[in-house]
């Protein structure tokens, strides 16, 4: 299990956090900030600048924090805060499978942070070595409600933080997002 749980934290791990320097810094041909606020407007997530540094900040920090086993469950619990954000704001309305853009992926991902979350990193982790490690059901429950209770807070503020739209004459005319000037 030890080894099991290695290749299963720097695999996932490693690769979120490249996901998330992708967004962050347009590393690994990512969008970078910029590209990635865009696709924050695109989706209706708003502030769309903020709710780019969050998701990138989310995804780099998680993914590193899983893939050293430190902290955790925090790491894993960014993680499954991230996917459930994206399976909700893009991929459900497609059905489950990825062939179709579905949330397969994305819940996949939160299966796997639940595990390294519930089992804990193991010994051949940062937690492992400073003998801080928490594992059980319940840190995996936690894990789930932390990252899945962040997801909810985060769809409450981009809600909340829409721009107000205005009627006239039968058309919707959106007004610019708050942030429009630093985007």
């Amino acid at each position: 299990m030890a080894l099991g749980r290695l290749v299963l934290r720097l695999t996932v791990g490693g690769l979120i956090t490249g996901h998330g320097l992708q967004k962050l810094r347009g590393s690994f041909g990512g969008p970078g900030l910029e590209g990635t606020t865009e696709m924050m407007r695109s989706i209706d997530l708003h502030p769309p600048r903020q709710q780019a540094l969050a998701a990138a900040l989310s995804e780099t920090i998680g993914g590193a924090l899983t893939t050293a086993g430190f902290l955790s469950p925090l790491g894993p619990a960014m993680i499954t805060g991230s996917q459930a954000v994206a399976a909700k704001k893009v991929h459900a309305k497609n059905g489950l499978w990825i062939s179709g853009s579905g949330f397969e992926y994305n819940l996949t991902l939160m299966a796997v942070a639940f595990a390294l979350a519930a089992e804990g990193p193991g010994p051949l982790s940062l937690d492992g070595i400073l003998r801080k490690q928490r594992s059980g059901a319940h840190w995996g429950l936690f894990e789930a409600a932390l990252g899945i209770g962040a997801a909810a807070a985060t769809l409450a503020v981009a809600e909340k933080m829409r721009p107000s739209s205005q009627v006239t004459e039968g058309t919707v005319t959106r007004l610019p997002d708050k942030d429009a000037d630093s985007a």
